[in-house]
């Protein structure tokens, strides 16, 4: 018997007995069901949590700070006081800026990022304030702006991020569109925008923006991403009138290094920066964590699908045993007649597979039809307020990879039934009533 008679033989045999294997296909069903949700979960969750916490950090920036001292060898209780880690001065280890603590990164600081081997540019995080945001005939209104706008990546709902061009450019977060008298986004990108900022002796001044887009709800509360030159004017607002020029100090800088590089390249900086006294963080490094509790959660989802497809794994054992003791004539009769022990066994692992190939497919069919919708209901619905947000994201290899599995579990519960039908004595077979 060829392997393509012993594979039409296996499909014929499963149907049989219509309501047993039925039982045990609805069984797979319900394992192939629930893993194909859970691994959909799984992937929106994950595709967000990239897209909206992967805001903090892009593609080729690195977050620079300065480095924690080290330790004590108890964690428990604050760190004792060490009088030698400052000075009268302000001095400290590490390049903090004078009078500014031991965490500030100091104007030589951010000069010896630039110098490090592998750092394309360096811009110092500056933290400016804004007192008010108006357009032309509305109100005014409070708005917070992101400090690190140069490491972010803009989720936009229109516009383009930032030009590069010499000229005030601003995101603005797209919950202020109604109130600044905007239709939509569309309408707002390419209005200019008022900003009012209060100088050192109180004074409030304004400075006008364009608004290059208009960014998406985000999970981070990071406000409207300003460009440089925006940075720049708002900072020398707010140092005009000072009586003494305060120390130059940032508490962090955003440094450029090629998209291209490798993880080896990347390690090699962050650990040339760590040995300037400096800690270097990429996008990976700071969304780590969220990935890791997603992906717990995400397991343990998972591990009652398994559970569900080990349990519906010995209804494949019980309907295949059955199967052999009702076929045992038939199985003696195909040995009588040449039919070896390696095709009886692979004819009964195949009725297995298939079995297993049918809960799996019509599970995971369903699922994506079902979370499909569910999924769309929930975007326009419960989760409008988080534009983006899929909770349920189907991708073809983990649909691929959950029918591979549940094949694998049937194949692997059906090894029992189909030893026990190669193994029987063709003898015995025949005279069984």
């Amino acid at each position: 018997m060829r392997t393509s008679d012993v594979i039409k033989s296996a499909v014929q045999n499963t149907f049989r007995s219509k309501l047993r294997t039925s039982l045990t296909v609805i069984a797979i069903f319900i394992g192939a069901f629930t893993l194909t949700i859970t691994s959909a979960i799984g992937a929106g969750v994950s595709n967000y949590i990239d897209s909206q916490l992967g805001a903090i950090g892009a593609e080729g920036v690195l977050s620079v700070t300065v480095a924690p001292a080290d330790q004590p060898a108890t964690t428990d209780g604050p760190t004792p006081y060490d009088p030698n880690k400052a000075t009268a001065g302000g001095g400290f280890p590490g390049g903090g800026a004078p009078g500014l603590g031991g965490g500030a990164l100091s104007a030589a600081d951010i000069t010896a990022i630039t110098n490090t081997k592998g750092i394309l540019s360096v811009e110092p995080t500056v933290f400016v304030s804004v007192d008010f945001i108006e357009a032309a005939g509305s109100g005014k209104y409070e708005l917070s702006v992101n400090p690190v706008s140069a490491a972010t990546v803009p989720n936009l709902a229109a516009g383009a991020p930032f030009t590069g061009a010499a000229e005030n450019e601003i995101l603005l977060p797209d919950t202020y569109l109604d109130a600044l008298g905007f239709a939509d986004a569309n309408a707002a990108v390419g209005a200019t925008v008022t900003l009012g900022a209060t100088d050192a002796v109180g004074e409030q001044n304004t400075v006008d923006a364009t608004v290059q887009g208009v960014q998406n709800t985000s999970l981070l509360a990071l406000g409207a991403s300003i460009n440089q030159h925006l940075t720049d004017a708002l900072a020398q607002i707010q140092a005009t009138g000072r009586l003494v020029e305060a120390p130059v100090g940032y508490v962090a800088a955003v440094a450029h290094i090629d998209p291209a590089a490798s993880q080896a390249q990347i390690d090699a900086i962050k650990a040339d920066l760590l040995g300037q006294g400096f800690r270097a963080q990429t996008t990976a490094d700071q969304i780590g964590s969220f990935q890791a509790v997603i992906s717990g959660i995400i397991g343990v989802l998972n591990a009652f699908a398994i559970i569900a497809l080990i349990a519906a794994g010995f209804g494949i054992v019980n309907t295949l045993l059955m199967s052999v003791q009702e076929r045992t004539r038939e199985i003696g009769l195909m040995k009588a007649m040449g039919m070896g022990s390696g095709k009886i066994f692979g004819l009964f692992s195949a009725e297995a597979v298939f079995i297993g190939f049918l809960g799996s497919a019509i599970g995971a069919g369903i699922a994506i039809l079902a979370g499909t919708g569910i999924s769309a209901a929930l975007a326009d619905s419960v989760l409008s307020g988080l534009p983006g947000l899929h909770i349920m994201l189907f991708e073809p290899a983990s649909i691929i990879t959950v029918i591979l599995v549940v094949m694998a579990i049937a194949f692997i519960a059906g090894t029992l039934p189909a030893r026990r039908a190669a193994t029987q004595n063709p003898i015995d077979a025949l005279r069984y009533e």
